[in-house]
């Protein structure tokens, strides 16, 4: 793989890290601000709305930049919010910082879909997915957890400040080494075009709902664990850290098999996917069945997940900009639905145990939106 895929990880390392350690941090966040455990765990959602919006936006508006230009700009401005974050002690301050993150992390995401896809070989978009998608991942194994610690050690500003400091690096890698005019940018009315396919729709619809799962149950994961399980809350960076480690060896997994047998991840790592989530609402009060889970789960969701986009970028083969930006507002559709089916049922008194429960009931639909798909494409001939 070449050099600047790499590179490329590392930011999304840093935006990973930022848009996953809120799971650890928000009860900080909820006492120090003055609001309920729920309200900081809609910071999440803030965030993902803004990542929806911001995907194909930016990709559009980003359309005459070149790609070099398009991820250090991105970059930049989600290094500045990050600072003013850290400062503010306001709620709604912090809430608009976490859309504006993410209408600058959904930018850079997708220009850095497109350009990782455009800087290998046709046939191996999988594999420069899931490196891509890597830094993601070890977010959740070392971003994620080193949040949480901070945040318990040192208030959770320090790991605002963190996100920031790890952007400068990411920041000074983009200049140096992504290729200026990195596969530049199509015709966005002829990439538009293309985004009409129905395979394409039926990918990001899977990959909203199997996405909407994750995020469900991974923003409440350290509520679940001191209030259901009884794990000490000095244990919780532990727990994510099992999270992340599982993300971590199916996105690599993922990556060896997407490209030529997708079918397979997605069926039976959807099954497992599903009892999983089953599993982990029945035994939520085992912290020895939890900590198993958080790594069963985390491989299995980032497995499934990262085949999809990377069918996606298949998918939209003549639109390597806005697929990329679709598949990211996709993802981010379900990053926002989960979050908030999950403060839902807790403020409408179910507990954080019916949270899986809800992780379950999304791939359940997503089963059967492929299968009312597969079943449309036989009688249509689509």
């Amino acid at each position: 793989m070449p050099l600047p895929l790499y590179l490329l990880a590392l930011a999304v390392f840093a935006q990973g890290t930022s848009e996953f350690m809120l799971s650890g941090l928000a009860p900080d966040i909820a006492r120090d601000l003055g609001v309920s455990i729920p309200a900081a765990g809609s910071l999440t959602s803030g965030f993902a709305i803004g990542m929806i919006v911001g995907a194909p936006l930016t990709a559009v508006l980003g359309a005459r930049l070149s790609r070099r230009a398009a991820l250090f700009g991105t970059l930049s401005v989600f290094l500045l919010v990050h600072v003013i974050g850290a400062l503010t002690s306001s709620y709604a301050v912090l809430l608009g910082t976490r859309v504006v993150a993410a209408l600058a992390n959904a930018g850079f995401l997708a220009v850095a879909l497109a350009t990782a896809a455009s800087l290998v070989a046709p046939d191996a978009k999988g594999r420069a997915t899931s490196l891509l998608l890597g830094g993601t991942t070890l977010a959740c194994v070392a971003g994620v957890p080193g949040g949480a610690l901070l945040g318990q050690l040192l208030g959770w500003r320090a790991a605002f400040w963190a996100v920031a400091l790890i952007c400068v690096p990411a920041l000074v890698a983009v200049a140096r080494s992504v290729p200026a005019a990195a596969g530049v940018h199509g015709s966005v009315r002829r990439e538009l075009r293309a985004l009409r396919r129905p395979r394409l729709r039926t990918v990001l619809l899977l990959g909203a709902l199997v996405n909407g799962a994750t995020f469900c149950t991974f923003t409440y994961l350290a509520p679940l664990a001191t209030e259901v399980a009884g794990i000490d809350a000095g244990r919780v960076p532990v727990l994510l850290a099992l999270f992340g480690l599982g993300s971590f060896a199916g996105v690599s997994a993922a990556g060896r098999l997407a490209d030529a047998r997708p079918v397979p991840v997605l069926v039976g790592g959807g099954t497992a996917l599903l009892a999983g989530w089953v599993l982990c609402a029945l035994a939520a009060g085992s912290a020895p069945a939890l900590l198993v889970l958080a790594f069963v789960q985390g491989a299995l969701s980032f497995a499934v997940g990262s085949t999809l986009i990377a069918r996606a970028l298949y998918a939209a083969s003549g639109a390597p900009t806005l697929a990329g930006a679709c598949a990211t507002a996709a993802l981010n559709v379900g990053a926002a639905l989960g979050p908030w089916a999950g403060g839902a049922a807790i403020d409408g008194g179910l507990g954080y145990r019916a949270v899986p429960g809800i992780s379950a009931g999304l791939i359940a639909a997503a089963f059967l939106a492929a299968g009312a798909a597969l079943a449309l494409a036989g009688r249509t001939g689509r």
